[in-house]
């Protein structure tokens, strides 16, 4: 089955803003009728009649198996003499919860490996007790963003239902393991709850807010007080302190353009914002009276932007982003620097955290060609000890550089290129050139498994700087999102025309990946330019921007894309939504998407959609294939060996194509 399977078209026409909008693949939309079932059925037999025949799957998988494989840690949580983490084994599928008492034995917590035969169903720690004898976890099924969750007592393992499967931002347990707090969205509204173990719930803040606004919350580090996050989209948020000694509720920050993330430490708050600091300063204020009047600034904004704060072992951390890599200062409770982390060389730090009272803290670091590692810091010290590393199977001798290209407007963006040590440009490398650009993300230096197997192959790896991203602060960030969208596509394309006329590769050995909001990059890509790109992975992507934010959590993005309900943000979606650009008669490129039923996140039928459209309009007789996975979602949900036998039929396509020159 070399050709893909005709899917229907109807006429279907509806009126937007005086536009008429043509879907003919509406009816995709359902994901559960008998004719969805059918077409998905009919599109998984053609997949496999293009990637069964190509060779070289065992071997490669075999590789990557060496290069991935390996005892995977995440930084640990500290209570007294207890120290609790996640970790996966090599030879191991999905992660177990451990735990260490002093020098003593691991304990395994929890082990998803018997909770379901295909290993599908997984598990998520939501908090640790303060006296480290309890935990609540969320079972999960598939890629399903939805848990129910469980108490665990830690000594004897026994465990208890706690609260129903929902979508939860926040789950916490009062310090004397009586109460949970958390936030659950209901319908399109969050409400926030206590709820006594094992009795019942009460709401102790209500949503108030339009339906793109979420809310989040967690217990501070005493105990006392609720922090309740009112984000609407990554640009604003308002923040609530509800007292659980009083039940009162004391609202510090409402309705400012700016976004405010609090930390409290006994008598007083600390606020990280962008408020008047698009790179982001400290604010310190008395949790007896927090109002913004009673804000003093301990930390001035730099041209760095700050990526994160934490307050842990006696100190303020601040991760400041230095040209796309990490610096990692450390001050004092009054705002004084007191030096810098000894890093182990240009990468990406993260996951700092410990408790202000603890002895150390803890922060994982990688590079392109070295996989994350944990290090432990002593509050007296700066520099850092080895506290897990891992051990990989002859890793390739890789190089990393980073390069400035100017985009369409001018405007200079950084891009990373990874290589097999001592490649030289000669404008036939296969590349994959990779990007995300939005919801203030930043994309830094990490470590994959398939990236060094691609290297070791010969390939060419970019991933470029995109506005609509957080490498350099908030205005990057707005530089990219609502009418200035189309800036972070020109700078993607920008990148891709600068590797080719700096003979990296050309367009034929030219590919392009992007997953979510990166998936809606590269479908706007291959829609403006498919003479530029030869082969497209498109993973849980955005693709009809019209009618996005009517599915699932849509509508918490209207903030960062706008909405067609709005007329002059219609023009705009209009003219970059890819499903609505498709032109019948374009040579695109090849295209796989990626996608799953179980994605609660993003809604799978824009995948199903754009496969039926370019399947329909491309001249160019190349592949356009949807890799649907009946178990899978937004992310997680899958065993790591599925993981790897996906990467690798994703790898031996994009190798196809770009060896068709």
């Amino acid at each position: 089955m070399k050709t893909p399977p005709t899917t229907r078209r109807e006429e279907f026409k509806e009126t937007v803003h005086g536009v008429v909008i043509e879907d003919p693949y509406r009816w995709l939309e359902e994901q559960n009728a008998p004719e969805t079932r059918n077409w998905l059925a009919e599109q998984d037999r053609y997949l496999h009649s293009i990637l069964d025949p190509l060779a070289g799957k065992a071997q490669l998988l075999k590789r990557l198996e060496e290069l991935a494989r390996y005892d995977a840690f995440s930084v640990p949580t500290q209570r007294g003499d207890r120290l609790f983490y996640s970790r996966r084994n090599a030879n191991e599928e999905l992660t177990r919860y451990c735990m260490t008492i002093g020098r003593g034995r691991e304990k395994t917590l929890l082990d998803p490996h018997p909770l379901s035969p295909g290993l599908t169903t997984t598990y998520t720690v939501h908090d640790y007790s303060n006296d480290g004898q309890k935990l609540l976890f969320g079972v999960r099924d598939g890629g399903a963003d939805e848990v129910d969750v469980r108490l665990l007592n830690i000594d004897d393992l026994r465990e208890q239902p706690a609260l129903p499967a929902a979508r939860y931002l926040g789950v916490s347990l009062s310090h004397d393991n009586k109460t949970i707090y958390f936030a659950r969205r209901e319908g399109d509204l969050h409400n926030v709850y206590a709820c006594d173990i094992g009795g019942r719930e009460r709401k102790i803040f209500e949503h108030s807010y339009g339906k793109e606004t979420g809310l989040s919350c967690g217990l501070s580090e005493d105990g006392r007080w609720l922090v309740i996050s009112a984000w609407t989209g990554w640009s604003q948020t308002d923040i609530h302190l509800y007292d659980t000694a009083t039940g009162k509720t004391i609202p510090v920050v409402v309705g400012e353009k700016a976004t405010f993330s609090p930390q409290i430490i006994g008598d007083h708050v600390f606020i990280l914002t962008d408020q008047r600091a698009p790179n982001r300063a400290i604010y310190r204020a008395p949790i007896s009276d927090p109002r913004r009047a009673n804000w003093r600034r301990i930390i001035d904004e730099s041209d760095q932007p700050i990526q994160s704060m934490d307050l842990s072992a006696g100190w303020i951390w601040l991760e400041y982003m230095k040209d796309v890599t990490s610096r990692v200062v450390r001050f004092d409770p009054d705002g004084k620097p007191s030096g810098e982390l000894k890093l182990p060389g240009i990468g990406s730090a993260s996951g700092i955290s410990g408790r202000w009272n603890d002895p150390c803290a803890y922060f994982t670091f990688t590079t392109f060609s070295a996989p994350p590692s944990i290090y432990r810091v002593d509050r007296k010290s700066l520099n850092p000890s080895i506290w897990k590393r891992p051990n990989v199977k002859r890793l390739p001798a890789m190089e990393s550089k980073q390069v400035w290209y100017r985009s369409k407007d001018g405007t200079r963006v950084p891009m990373f290129i990874v290589h097999k040590k001592g490649l030289k440009p000669n404008g036939d490398s296969m590349t994959i050139l990779e990007g995300y650009g939005g919801f203030n993300s930043s994309q830094m230096p990490f470590y994959a498994g398939s990236l060094a197997l691609w290297c070791e192959l010969g390939g060419v790896y970019a991933l470029p700087s995109l506005r609509g991203g957080g490498e350099f602060g908030e205005a990057w960030h707005k530089a990219g999102m609502l009418d200035k969208k189309q800036n972070t596509f020109d700078d993607f394309i920008a990148a891709g025309e600068w590797l080719v006329e700096n003979r990296y590769t050309k367009p034929s050995r030219l590919s392009i990946r992007g997953g979510s909001n990166g998936g809606l990059l590269v479908g706007a890509a291959l829609t403006q330019r498919p003479d530029l790109f030869r082969a497209v992975v498109c993973t849980v992507p955005l693709l009809d921007m019209l009618r996005y934010h009517l599915f699932l959590v849509g509508r918490y993005w209207v903030p960062e894309y706008g909405s067609a309900e709005d007329p002059e943000q219609f023009k705009y979606i209009r003219a970059y939504s890819p499903y609505h650009n498709v032109k019948k008669g374009a040579h695109y490129p090849a295209v796989i998407f990626i996608t799953g039923d179980l994605d609660t996140r993003v809604d799978p039928l824009h995948a199903r959609k754009m496969t039926a459209m370019l399947q329909w309009a491309s001249a160019s007789g190349r592949p356009i294939v949807l890799h649907y996975d009946l178990k899978s979602g937004h992310s997680g949900g899958r065993p790591f060996k599925k993981v790897m036998e996906d990467r690798i039929d994703e790898m031996l396509f994009v190798r196809w194509q770009l060896s068709q020159d």
